[in-house]
């Protein structure tokens, strides 16, 4: 099996390249940075992508997305610290096939790497149990528990404003806005853009 490594530790890199050589698979290449990565696979044609989900540049999410548009045959599984709902609903809904921890045993990792590879969709239990409905965050949110800037972007949001262009109204980076969006995603227990966009309606802010 062929695999891109796509994390910004180093030592997470080498251990993972140490598992996998000794497994018998080929690493193909180490990146630390997302933005590296749709370049990187087109180039070296993996057949895996671990791919961390918080880096600097480009965050696991969005190198997610653009990696499965750029070869849909790599597939792509999160190898991540966090289990929570919003991030395994983000992942998974970019186009990632498998969600597991860092905290999972070696053989654990070999084992969902094979039935990715299979057509399987590996999902750590504690991740899989984030998505049960009885498991979702609920919210009783009101509009004073966003902050000034979330409540702008939210109102941006429900104008049906893209990212890049609330970032240049607000005169912030398109990070910062992808930021305060999963703030406020959190904060309202909701999944998507229209999903938020209907609850900022519901309580005025439009």
């Amino acid at each position: 099996m062929r695999v891109l490594l796509v994390d910004d530790h180093a030592v997470v890199r080498h251990g993972l390249t140490e598992l996998l050589t000794a497994a018998g698979h080929t690493v193909v290449g180490s990146l630390a940075d997302g933005a590296e990565a749709t370049a990187a696979v087109l180039d070296l044609q993996p057949d895996i992508v671990l791919m961390d989900l918080s880096m600097p540049g480009m965050d696991g999410i969005d190198a997610t997305q653009s990696v499965v548009a750029a070869r849909p045959d790599t597939k792509v599984v999160v190898l991540t610290s966090f289990a929570e709902h919003a991030r395994v609903h983000e992942a998974l809904d970019a186009g990632a096939v498998g969600y597991l921890l860092k905290d999972a045993e070696p053989d654990d990792i070999l084992r969902a790497l094979h039935d990715a590879a299979s057509g399987g969709v590996p999902i750590s239990p504690r991740a899989a149990a984030a998505l049960l409905p009885h498991n979702r965050p609920s919210s009783h949110a009101t509009v004073e528990t966003l902050t000034e800037r979330e409540r702008d972007v939210l109102r941006l949001v429900a104008a049906g404003l893209p990212n890049k262009s609330i970032a240049r109204r607000l005169e912030i980076s398109e990070k910062t806005v992808k930021a305060h969006l999963t703030r406020v995603f959190s904060a309202l227990a909701v999944q998507d853009r229209t999903s938020a966009a209907l609850w900022a309606q519901r309580h005025g802010l439009t």
